[in-house]
């Protein structure tokens, strides 16, 4: 049986002190979930998180990584600095990443190879344009993402990693896609990998869906085939409507 992934995916916001105030009410709100609960946080807040979380079920992932183990990239973290501070999960290749920081397939492919060589377990997101949709290529983007996104994966690592489809012109727009939509697109992402790594491991791997995913939907999302949860932005910056959607995924 799949694992139910909820991760709240804070972007750039909290500081510190609002991060351990924000887990510190989310903690008695989540403590009954079946899911598995995440909170990804900017790295200034990380320390915060895993203090605020620790001994509940909460685990704390990071935003991004870089791909190299170290060197000359000033402003850049490693797998292995994230890994060091107790992180376990971490955010790779969300469109805001692609659209505004010069992200591409390549260095997604890399991150999440790095990630996982430390022992952290990345949420890869793929997703569409508005365009993209329209002109009838979601199916062929959306498996070549993913393919690109696993490259040099081994099946073993593929255990580790979460997929998060996030269609472009949902996110931060208050436009969801229908719950149709969504689960056609994990569709997609799931048939790539049974074409990489076969049926039984399509089967197997989470796939999130996000795209404002929120307290109203969250249930009709999470009640859909190929929908395992969700990676989830505003809504994870409320502890009572994060604490719904958990429970959604929870049932």
């Amino acid at each position: 049986m799949r694992k139910y992934v909820i991760a709240g995916n804070w972007k750039m916001n909290n500081t510190p002190a609002e991060a351990k105030a924000l887990i510190e009410a989310m903690k008695p709100l989540v403590k009954d979930a079946t899911c598995e609960v995440v909170i990804c946080a900017p790295f200034v807040d990380l320390t915060a998180c895993l203090e605020a979380a620790e001994g509940s079920g909460i685990k704390i992932g990071a935003e991004n990584v870089h791909w190299a183990e170290k060197g000359a990239y000033t402003g850049e973290v490693s797998a292995e600095m994230l890994k060091a501070v107790g992180v376990e999960y971490v955010v790779i290749g969300h469109s805001e990443r692609r659209q505004y920081f010069g992200e591409t397939d390549q260095t997604v492919n890399l991150r999440t190879l790095a990630a996982v060589k430390a022992g952290l377990k990345p949420i890869v997101c793929v997703g569409e344009t508005l365009e993209q949709r329209e002109l009838g290529y979601t199916e062929t983007l959306l498996k070549y993402q993913t393919k690109m996104a696993l490259t040099n994966i081994t099946a073993e690592q593929l255990k580790d990693i979460v997929i998060a489809y996030e269609p472009v012109w949902a996110i931060g727009t208050g436009v969801t896609a229908t719950a149709d939509q969504a689960d056609e697109g994990n569709g997609f992402v799931r048939a790539a990998v049974a074409e990489m790594f076969g049926a039984e491991a399509a089967e197997n791997i989470t796939v999130q869906y996000g795209g404002s995913m929120n307290a109203g939907n969250a249930e009709e999302l999470v009640a859909k085939e190929n929908v395992d949860g969700g990676l989830i932005g505003g809504a994870s910056l409320k502890a009572e409507d994060f604490a719904v959607i958990v429970k959604a995924a929870s049932k």
